[in-house]
């Protein structure tokens, strides 16, 4: 190697970004590196407690109200705090509060393992799930910031090997800890981990520079989507249980919610800086992979939440056992993940990949409706991993759509905007169904008691007349198979219930608009000229409006005129595709050197999108 070269590499190394923002793989490797093993730690810190869970709320003596407050407190937190993260990524130092929201998350879950009782329990799970809003925001938030929208599949499968081996390896961690030392250890056990990862997000996460902004906070907005979104999520978490659904402590709550909800949506409308801009939604992309993300995190979180119980409580499984018996889940995940997000970045398409994913959720769904106490274990984890690899093709594309065409400066809201309305979803739906699986199990356990001998039926009082979950394995047998055979009809019917929201996610994701994937990453796009970007904006407004011929968001723009031939085929191509359905094209109108369409490009001369790409 010449000194020139060796100048080059220790040059290389020391400047890891680029004036303009674009990144080698080594280096987005580099700078993955600290944030994939913050993603592990608080996966891992919330995985190792699933599969405990049951034992954890039958220790400190909760019902089946408390089980579901312990999940919900997380999930509520984090769904309030996501859009304030993530317009908090807008204005902030990206790496700072990627830090905070770690130390934060870990910190809630050291405590937590000093809990006395499930009140206590509930509220250090909330300080859990600010940290957690943040990292689930800001991880997406950076990726877009280094990677580009075509290249992010490539990675893909590093952050899906993250994600399975902390949600497959924290049950089984969690499992043998709570077996060998207790319970509360599984919340000590990501503190050391975490520590590390903070120290190496500082050494490792070279962010490329962000143009200065004026830093304007909507505190009125924040504080009335709190209050609004909270109160709805008490109000489905304590309806049916603590009060009727018609009742006035329902009008009482509802009505509080619509108030403070309808307000905060008239201040975002007036503010500079509004928390969640309502202009969004113009975008068909952004509003389509809202609801279908709402419908995903029903089925994500309903999944980690009722299979842990029904392995323990229906099957008779230990914690490491549970742990093992989800791999299948995870493992349709990871693998689709990987495999068909290298598959975009080579090819640039996702529309066929994500209806795929929405048929395989809805297929997964249904099998898993089927479930009972006796269902074939093997069959149990071909229904999961079906599940899985329908979720691995949707969750993290349905982020990559948002980015792609979002408006760059608004990229930090969008992207926590979709994981706000997933953590909603996931929240409002294990409420709900965990209030329906109260119901049916309830019922259940009632018939199945009158059957038995009057023996049994006292023991049956006894053990199961306080309302808190049982340690089923200390049941006598008559009793245990009753209340196995209740939980798993229970759990089988909160997937039945789930159904519709799945066919919900199919049609939002057929009616995505198949946009061409952008080459840039977000620095990049922030340093594009004024007309390009003024391009863009275009764009975001025109596709709502169903408007043809625009560029995709994220397109580079070259001057020379063998690329400048290459652009304009592009650009008539990519008219053709949003004038039309593009998924009932054939290759001939799609080809390379098919002729450009006149009313077209009309069109998206109109928007002055084409002028600017066209332009030498």
């Amino acid at each position: 190697m010449s000194r020139a070269e060796r100048t080059r590499t220790r040059e290389e190394r020391a400047t890891p970004v680029s004036p303009d923002g674009s990144m080698s793989h080594r280096q987005v490797l580099e700078s993955l590196s600290g944030l994939l093993l913050g993603m592990f730690v608080s996966i891992l810190a919330g995985t190792v407690v699933s599969t405990s869970l049951p034992l954890i709320i039958s220790d400190l003596k909760g019902d089946q109200n408390a089980y579901t407050w312990v999940v919900t407190a997380t999930l509520l937190a984090t769904t309030v705090s996501t859009p304030l993260w993530g317009k908090f990524a807008d204005l902030f130092n990206r790496k700072l509060l990627i830090q905070l929201a770690l130390a934060i998350f870990v910190i809630g879950s050291a405590a937590a393992g000093f809990s006395q009782d499930t009140n206590m329990l509930i509220v250090f799970r909330v300080f859990q799930g600010l940290g957690a809003g943040g990292l689930a925001a800001l991880s997406q938030i950076i990726m877009a910031d280094i990677i580009s929208p075509r290249e992010r599949g490539k990675y893909a499968g590093l952050f899906g090997g993250v994600m399975a081996i902390g949600t497959v390896g924290g049950p089984l961690l969690g499992g043998v800890v709570t077996d060998a030392f207790g319970w509360r250890w599984n919340f000590f056990i990501a503190l050391p981990v975490a520590i590390v990862a903070i120290i190496l997000l500082q050494v490792t996460l070279r962010l490329p520079a962000h143009p200065k902004r004026t830093v304007k906070i909507d505190y009125l907005g924040a504080v009335l989507i709190a209050g609004g979104v909270s109160l709805l999520l008490i109000w489905v978490s304590l309806a049916g249980k603590n009060f009727e659904w018609a009742s006035w402590e329902t009008a009482v709550m509802v009505g509080g919610s619509v108030v403070l909800l309808v307000a905060a949506v008239i201040t975002e409308l007036t503010v500079a800086e509004p928390i969640i801009p309502m202009g969004m939604f113009k975008n068909r992309t952004f509003s389509l992979a809202v609801v279908a993300s709402i419908s995903v995190g029903v089925s994500m979180f309903g999944v980690a939440v009722f299979l842990a119980q029904y392995m323990q409580l229906s099957r008779g499984a230990t914690p490491t056992q549970s742990g093992l018996l989800t791999i299948p889940m995870m493992a349709g995940l990871l693998i689709a993940s990987t495999i068909f997000g290298g598959i975009i970045s080579r090819t640039g398409k996702w529309k066929a990949i994500m209806v795929t994913g929405g048929v395989l959720a809805v297929v997964g769904t249904f099998l898993l409706s089927t479930l009972r106490y006796d269902t074939n274990l093997v069959l149990v984890g071909v229904f999961m991993a079906i599940l899985g690899a329908g979720l691995g093709m949707l969750m993290q594309n349905l982020v990559l759509v948002v980015q792609n065409s979002i408006d760059i400066k608004n990229l930090g809201v969008a992207t926590s905007a979709v994981t706000f309305f997933r953590s909603l979803g996931g929240t409002v739906g294990v409420s709900v169904l965990g209030s329906m699986l109260g119901t049916v199990i309830a019922d259940h356990i009632k018939t199945g008691i009158a059957g038995l001998a009057p023996a049994d039926q006292a023991i049956a009082a006894q053990a199961l007349g306080s309302g808190t979950i049982p340690q089923v394995n200390t049941l006598p047998d008559a009793v245990r198979v009753v209340v196995e055979s209740a939980y798993g009809i229970g759990v089988g019917d909160v997937f039945l219930y789930s159904i519709p929201l799945a066919v919900i996610t199919l049609i939002a994701v057929l009616l995505l608009p198949n946009a061409p994937l952008g080459t840039m990453n977000a620095v990049q796009r922030k340093t594009e000229p004024s007309g390009v970007v003024a391009g863009a904006e275009d764009a975001l407004i025109a596709a709502s409006d169903g408007q043809a011929g625009l560029r995709p968001v994220g397109q580079s723009v070259r001057s020379d005129s063998a690329v400048h031939a290459e652009e304009r085929i592009h650009v008539d191509r990519v008219a053709v595709d949003i004038a039309h359905d593009d998924s009932a094209h054939d290759d001939s109108a799609h080809g390379r050197h098919a002729a450009p369409v006149a009313h077209a490009r009309h069109a998206a001369t109109t928007t002055g999108a084409i002028d600017v790409a066209e332009r030498p």
